[in-house]
């Protein structure tokens, strides 16, 4: 996504759009906080697109947003069938809000499919727009419809709006020379238009970025913006839709700032970029397109000018020995993945934690095990990073919160491995990779130093006097080891998987240095600084709720609602995951209760159990889907009772 979103002092000049459009229309327009709207069709009938645009529209309007992209995994599955649906939620706001919401407000649906897919997740009330033109009895009869929902009474409890999209997308486009078929493809600009005209969106930024999309073919960029300005205009005419709505930016959510929108790939990906040059290293990325990581590639093989070279391997254990060897010669070196490819280089991460040289492995979670639901969200990868090697291989682990915190989450897990000489893991998911949110774009001053030094010359002296280069002489704070670029005169040296000597790096089988490697390597993964865990308790809580990684937002939302009901709960969420922050044993110990929510089956409470010793209670999910913020808030309320 490309859109920016102004400081809220601009934003704040947006407000006055929806009073003008007021006095100049002569329909209803009413004021609303928030809304949560789903766009859902067919997976060709560019839902994914169609939701992008009017996130970017809302996030240049000034609102604050969270998205939640949902498709299937197959690349064109059947037409017209509930596996095919394609969706995309988006909650926007004129406050902070933390989640894609619970239930749709408005469900705009394509096809009967579409609607019998998401009509159990709308409340009472919502509002329906479904596209009549594809609702034919063969089409109905494939999801199961035995009578038309739209006349059996079955939608009585909702507001429902029948639209013949595609007949009025063809009627708008009859002066272009298109087929029918080319015509019926412009039906979601129609569907776009229409809830950015009941919306009050911009409309700039998506005749641009149509214009822009499809500069090669000017005569469909025209076509598409007619459908698109058509859609509007029947808002603005028909009289079935009488209300438009207005919700005004959120100037107050955001601190001062340039705003952009952004999905946590890209924040992962400009991190990784911000990261190479605060170290005043070249940045290497050796990959294997895997959903859902593959944007990350596509991202960064566009900045060769910011010294990053990209290669995308044949396979995912070419793609991270690519990467280790890159880091061996100097570079940053990143290497981007799911679950199933951890597991593929698993061997060469245990090589990485030998040589001890830095490497951030990325792994965008996925439903598991083996190929699961590459499409769906889950943080089942937690224990593969922690122990999924041979040996005793510990490997630091970082998890981002929200898209947003992607980015700060990489120069994290960047920091970490330069200055310790280690790989990492940074652990995101599905859920973070594809959301979206408005994210402050942050001055260069406020990005950390990341430069290290190599080696440059010998570092020990031997016994009769004569200098040399000990490749595992350790730096007494971090234990890290020296860092000396290949073809540096003087320090050549030996690398390998089989055990080092300590300090001189030869060859060892002897048991007792095995020994004190083993422990030395423990030990410097333990000793990493990380900062403490922050509390957020304002009531002095008998509860705290402990989270990592995604489950942020809707931990976050469902506390709110528990203290808004008068309950008393803490709060507590994790970056650091290994090593756990130092202060962690003492704050879990301060509660009654602890309760850790995760899209597992209790890989962190397993963990917390074990070094502290805390009956750590689970509440666990593993649907695909992230969690919902009622439904935690109804758990975590069972708990402060119980």
């Amino acid at each position: 996504m490309t859109s920016q979103v102004s400081s809220p002092a601009e934003q704040a000049d947006g407000a006055v759009v929806g009073e003008q459009r007021r006095a100049a229309g002569t329909k209803d327009v009413r004021r609303l906080d928030r809304v949560i709207i789903r766009f859902a069709g067919d997976s060709g009938d560019g839902m994914q697109l169609t939701g992008d645009r009017f996130t970017s529209e809302t996030a240049t309007f000034g609102n604050d947003l969270s998205t939640l992209p949902n498709f299937p995994a197959e690349i064109r599955a059947p037409a017209g069938t509930l596996p095919g649906v394609s969706s995309f939620q988006l909650h926007f706001a004129d406050h902070d809000i933390l989640t894609p919401g619970d239930a749709p407000n408005v469900l705009v649906a394509m096809n009967p499919a579409a609607l019998k897919a998401n009509v159990g997740d709308l409340p009472r009330g919502a509002e329906i727009i479904v596209n009549t033109d594809e609702f034919t009895k063969r089409a109905m009869q494939k999801v199961g419809y035995d009578a038309s929902p739209l006349e059996d009474g079955s939608l009585d409890g909702y507001h429902l709006h029948p639209v013949p999209l595609t007949t009025l997308t063809v009627e708008a486009l009859k002066e272009f020379d298109l087929s029918r078929k080319e015509a019926e493809r412009s039906k979601n600009m129609f569907a776009l238009g229409l809830l950015s005209w009941m919306y009050h969106r911009p409309t700039e930024g998506t005749e641009k970025f149509l214009r822009t999309k499809f500069a090669r073919k000017p005569d469909i960029a025209a076509a598409n913006i007619a459908a698109f300005r058509a859609g509007w205009n029947f808002g603005e005419t028909t009289e079935d839709f009488a209300v438009s709505y207005e919700v005004a930016p959120a100037s107050k959510a955001f601190p001062v700032g340039t705003y952009r929108n952004i999905s946590g790939n890209l924040a992962l990906a400009y991190g990784l970029v911000a990261a190479s040059r605060q170290a005043d290293l070249p940045l290497y990325l050796g990959s294997y397109p895997i959903t859902p990581a593959s944007d990350i590639l596509h991202e960064l093989s566009k900045h060769k000018n910011f010294g990053v070279r990209t290669f995308q391997a044949e396979d995912e254990i070419a793609g991270i020995g690519a990467a280790l060897g890159a880091a061996f010669g100097g570079s940053l070196a990143v290497t981007t993945t799911s679950g199933p490819g951890v597991a593929l280089k698993s061997e060469t991460i245990g090589l990485a934690v030998s040589l001890e040289l830095p490497l951030v492995v990325v792994d965008i979670q996925r439903g598991g095990p083996s190929t699961g639901l590459p499409t769906k969200t889950e943080q089942a990868d937690l224990l593969q990073a922690m122990y999924g090697r041979n040996g005793e291989a510990p490997v630091p682990v970082v998890a981002p919160r929200t898209p947003a915190d992607c980015f700060d989450a990489a120069l994290e897990a960047a920091r970490i491995a330069l200055t310790y000489r280690t790989p990492v893991f940074l652990l995101s998911d599905g859920y973070l990779a594809n959301g979206s949110e408005p994210w402050r774009i942050p001055e260069p001053d406020e990005l950390p130093d990341l430069r290290v030094q190599f080696a440059q010359g010998p570092n020990h002296t031997t016994a009769d006097g004569t200098e040399v280069f000990w490749p595992y002489k350790r730096d007494t704070k971090t234990l890290a080891r020296p860092w000396a670029v290949p073809g540096t005169p003087g320090l050549e040296h030996r690398i390998g998987g089989i055990e080092k000597q300590d300090g001189t790096g030869n060859i060892s089988y002897d048991p007792a240095n095995h020994d004190f490697m083993v422990r030395t390597r423990q030990a410097k993964i333990d000793g990493i600084e990380v900062p403490d865990v922050e509390v957020d308790d304002p009531d002095g809580a008998r509860t705290l709720v402990l989270g990592w990684g995604s489950t942020y937002g809707p931990i976050t939302a469902a506390v709110r609602r528990l203290r808004a009901a008068g309950e008393s709960i803490a709060q507590a969420h994790l970056r650091h995951l290994n090593p756990f922050p130092k202060n962690l044993g003492a704050v879990l110990r301060g509660y009654d209760k602890v309760v850790i929510p995760e899209m597992n089956l209790g890989q962190l409470a397993t963990l917390v159990r074990a070094k502290y010793l805390v009956d750590a209670h689970s509440y666990n999910q593993v649907n695909g889907m992230p969690f919902k913020a009622e439904q935690l808030a109804t758990a975590l309320k069972e708990a402060i009772d119980g």
